[in-house]
């Protein structure tokens, strides 16, 4: 069945606004089908996938779409639905149109310039370049290039991982153990989860594995004081809570009061009543100095150029700059200063990011040290252990999609040294072992 042609007329109306980056493509393209409700669900689907398609392709469409009669948008519009569902499926071509497509469809882009077969800005090609080489920057980026998995996590609290396939495999939707993340799935294609009963009562939430493996990582245990720095809309903040099996208290801290409220709806489908959603004005918030030195454990998911979820989020490279980056490493050093004042002795912090960049990443992780000589780095393979998750790492956590099919995520894992007891404590213990040598001489 082939497209109407008002279907290429509305593609290209809404990547007109959203090639414009002044919002998230989601958020334009969820306002663009609210003002267009005569669409159904085949069409949708249709339109937004083609909007992705143009937005992964954008150096390499772009390249080509100014050439000739028909008008670029157009054919941005052409190109992208063309990727989504074939040239002979999209009514009202021209002749012209058709030679276009079938044109681009041929070219070989590994003979292209690097950015453009890489279809990243220049300035985030040579970034990724500089960090891994040519070769693997250009392997990295075509996975990034590529939509990603439906990932689920299974709610320990009310479900088993085995018992969950079953029931999919029932819907039927077939879902796969993930092999980083213990509750993790994998399910084939991108069926619809909302109305499904698992889904209604809290038994399957919908989480990249890369953010189940933090959340792991942080080792969260029963009846300890846990704060999520960064919660957001609260994906981790979740699974922290199921770790913890629902004892302890569990700080969800953010500055955003309208992510916050996206949690709540997510916590009553969970079963969870050991999590504190709390919004702070910023880092140094009172609300979070009245926790100084008492939590067992902090996760620092913090703010970061988004870089590593490009799969999902294929403008944020669009969208991005090198000096907002700048000025996100300066906010990201003050978080976690910030953060790891709650840190008791013994107790463990946790940074991570959803970015690729290693200034955002080993450089914070390595400034903190430097000026924290009260905290020392965990080697994740010591961490990956502990947890039974089988990767193999040195110091850091490092997901990259085209080696483990998960998002773009980095995690370090510092813990504060454990005091020397003081002087008086030390006396005192010493005459006690005396005192209790003694009596042990004395019933011989």
């Amino acid at each position: 069945m082939r497209l109407p042609p008002a279907i290429v007329a509305k593609t290209e109306e809404v990547l007109r606004e959203i090639l414009r980056f002044t919002s998230p493509a989601d958020v334009t393209l969820s306002r663009f089908f609210k003002d267009n409700p005569r669409f159904g669900g085949r069409e949708r689907g249709v339109i937004a996938e083609a909007v992705y398609a143009v937005l992964r392709n954008k150096s390499f469409f772009t390249d080509f779409a100014g050439h000739g009669n028909t008008p670029s948008m157009r054919k941005l519009a052409l190109l992208g639905l063309a990727e989504t569902v074939g040239i002979d499926s999209i009514g009202g071509l021209t002749d012209d149109e058709t030679d276009f497509l079938t044109r681009i469809k041929e070219v070989d882009r590994n003979l292209l310039p690097g950015p453009i077969r890489a279809n990243l800005p220049q300035w985030l090609f040579d970034k990724l370049v500089a960090q891994f080489g040519e070769q693997e920057a250009l392997e990295l980026a075509a996975v990034l290039n590529t939509p990603a998995p439906l990932d689920l996590r299974v709610n320990s609290i009310k479900a088993e991982r085995d018992d969950v396939i079953a029931q999919l495999a029932q819907a039927p939707i077939v879902a796969e153990p993930m092999p980083f993340a213990p509750l993790g799935l994998r399910v084939q294609k991108k069926p619809a989860l909302q109305n499904l009963p698992l889904f209604k009562e809290g038994a399957i939430e919908v989480q990249d594995e890369g953010s189940q493996v933090l959340a792991q990582i942080v080792g969260a245990r029963r009846g300890e004081m846990v704060v999520d720095f960064c919660a957001g809309a609260g994906g981790k903040t979740l699974a922290l809570g199921a770790l913890m099996r629902n004892t302890g208290r569990l700080y969800a801290f953010d500055v955003s009061e309208k992510r916050l409220t996206k949690l709540k709806p997510r916590m009553a489908r969970s079963g969870l009543s050991n999590v504190h959603p709390v919004v702070i004005a910023h880092e140094r918030d009172a609300k979070v100095k009245r926790l100084a030195g008492k939590i067992d454990r902090v996760l620092v998911d913090a703010p970061c150029s988004g870089l590593g979820t490009l799969r999902r989020n294929p403008d944020v490279k669009w969208r991005q700059q090198p000096s907002a980056v700048a000025e996100m490493q300066e906010k990201q050093a003050s978080i976690l200063d910030a953060a790891s004042r709650l840190v008791k002795n013994g107790g463990r912090l946790v940074y991570a990011t959803c970015s690729l960049l290693n200034e955002e990443n080993d450089v914070i992780v390595e400034g903190f040290l430097a000026n924290h000589a009260d905290f020392e780095l965990v080697p994740m393979s010591q961490v990956l252990a502990e947890q039974k998750i089988p990767l193999e790492m040195d110091n850091y956590l490092k997901l990259l999609p085209h080696k483990h099919q998960t998002d773009g995520f980095f995690a370090a894992v510092l813990q504060r040294k454990a005091l020397p007891k003081p002087v008086k404590a030390v006396v005192a213990d010493e005459a006690a072992a005396a005192d209790d040598a003694a009596a042990a001489a004395d019933g011989e």
